[in-house]
């Protein structure tokens, strides 16, 4: 590693993986400074100044860690792509480190999980450096019908930095909120349904929920088999391919991934060209009521000419038809999963199931349950198991009408390569009393098929009070096309409008 060049001055807003890793590799920083870098900015905007609250836990051994990357470097040992750049993680994602794993709930804390997660595992191996763990909507958002997107009872409510007094959105929250305000420069999220792609867009950043089965959820907590994946959310597309790079190899622990084909390269796919020649379908009957983010999307839709897609209009499948019996699905599901991840992950907690789950929350209501309730756990518990007959009817008819005859009849009859939509409304206010309020959002229908949905920032909306606030432009595509996703969102990138970095104010209580 040389030493003799000029020392890089690094700023955390606009760090890339690309330009960190050119300038290790040239000598012009270091490791440990890149660590310090994102510390410091850590202290100053999450801890203090407007007190994002978005990283629930600092890796106590990041310095550490940091300085055996450095002298890896200085051996020339470069262990992969990733080497020395800071990744955060969502807080139900599993290390096996001295870090906790916890979902955001206090019925886990404490809990450190027996071993990495495969993602975790292969961001290492790709030398990445874990910087911290992130705040989440408690349990990823499936204990509430009536829950505050971006609150934990052990992290508390995170803030939405381009207008504090709005929600990030969820269950993804932490790391929306921390990647915008560039605490990190790789962030993972999960999604079971909405919970990548919502948060990123109302942060303003690019989000990836994969084709279920492309990423391994071995040690993620898990609400769903059928819908949870994990997902990049960052700064660019270019980031977010590099990070599904790292995290996209074969894993057998996760039997989604079986008869999945090979992960393709990435990089390769990020092309200007890459929206010549292609035939999307926009969705019109999934428009936003907002009239700023419809004269956002009317503009996206001319940069897509532009850049050579032929657009036809079309009715993607809507969520109506079947949103009660997927959250039948969902919290059967997530009865079995939880108890087996617990038993695997975190056998020394002291819940061991859902009913101890409850049982602690009535317990600790006064800590656990301020805002809101556990309606649907308690939902959960009444449900029957996997073999159920009301079960495997609700998952077949999801199946039904969001892939065979949804998505996927969509594609073929329309022979279109994606679907294109505005991701979904504007940053509402936090309402810790009332619980979210609605925008709208595009996610059900790819969540519930499994396909990959991929949200870019398509520009910002000012609004009453002087808030401006992002918006995101969704490409849903077929099965295993995220490199395809990819090139269509790094095309539009290169030619749309620029990223706007948060402002990092409260505004005006007003609704926009």
């Amino acid at each position: 590693m040389a030493t003799s060049a000029q020392p890089l001055r690094i700023d955390p807003a606009r760090a890339t993986t690309a330009s960190l890793g050119r300038a290790l590799r040239a000598g012009r920083t270091s490791v440990q400074a890149i660590a310090q870098s994102h510390l410091d900015r850590i202290a100053a905007l999450d801890r203090a100044g407007p007190r994002l609250n978005s990283i629930i836990e600092l890796n106590p051994d990041v310095l550490k860690e940091a300085k055996r990357l450095d002298a890896l470097a200085r051996k020339g040992q470069w262990l992969g792509p990733l080497h020395g750049i800071p990744v955060l993680l969502k807080d139900n994602v599993a290390t096996g480190d001295r870090m906790q794993t916890t979902a955001g709930s206090l019925a886990l804390e404490g809990t450190r999980a027996a071993r990495d997660a495969a993602i975790v595992e292969q961001l290492r191996a790709a030398g990445a450096l874990i910087l911290a763990k992130t705040n989440l909507s408690e349990w990823a958002n499936i204990r509430s019908n009536r829950s505050t997107s971006g609150w934990s009872s052990r992290g508390g409510l995170t803030r939405n930095p381009y207008a504090l007094d709005r929600n990030t959105s969820g269950s993804s929250s932490g790391t929306g909120a921390a990647i915008a305000a560039g605490l990190g420069v790789l962030g993972v999220g999960t999604e079971t349904d909405g919970s990548i792609i919502s948060p990123a867009m109302r942060n303003g950043l690019v989000g990836l929920k994969p084709t279920v089965g492309r990423v391994s959820r071995d040690g993620i907590i898990p609400i769903s088999h059928t819908q949870d994946t994990a997902g990049p959310m960052t700064r660019t597309v270019a980031d977010a391919a590099a990070l599904m790079q790292a995290i996209s190899a074969h894993d057998p622990r996760d039997v989604a991934m079986q008869g999945a084909p090979a992960a393709p390269d990435y990089h390769a796919a990020l092309q200007p060209t890459a929206l010549q020649g292609v035939r999307l379908g926009v969705a019109r009957n999934q428009l936003n009521a907002h009239t700023g983010i419809g004269a956002l999307f009317e503009r996206s839709l001319q940069q897509l000419k532009q850049l050579g897609a032929e657009l036809v209009d079309v009715q993607a499948p809507r969520p109506a038809t079947w949103s009660a019996d997927e959250l039948t699905v969902l919290l059967v599901e997530l009865k079995a999963g939880l108890a087996a991840w617990l038993a695997e992950f975190a056998p020394q907690a002291r819940v061991r199931n859902l009913d101890d789950i409850i049982a602690f929350n009535e317990a600790n209501a006064a800590k656990v349950m301020p805002h809101f309730g556990q309606e649907l756990f308690l939902q959960a518990r009444a449900l029957g198991d996997l073999d159920s007959p009301g079960y495997k009817a609700a998952l077949e008819k999801c199946r039904r009408l969001a892939r065979t005859e949804g998505l996927e009849a969509l594609f073929a009859k329309e022979q279109i390569q994606a679907l294109v939509a505005p991701s979904g409304g504007l940053a509402s206010l936090t309402d810790l009393g009332a619980g979210d309020h609605s925008t709208g959002g595009f996610s059900s229908a790819a969540a519930v098929a499994g396909l990959p949905h991929l949200t870019v920032p398509m520009g910002v909306v000012g609004i009453q009070g002087g808030a401006v606030l992002p918006a995101g432009l969704s490409f849903v595509g077929p099965a295993w096309s995220e490199d395809t996703l990819l090139g269509y969102g790094f095309a539009f990138e290169r030619a749309g409008p620029q990223r706007v970095s948060p402002a990092f104010r409260r505004y005006s209580t007003a609704n926009a």
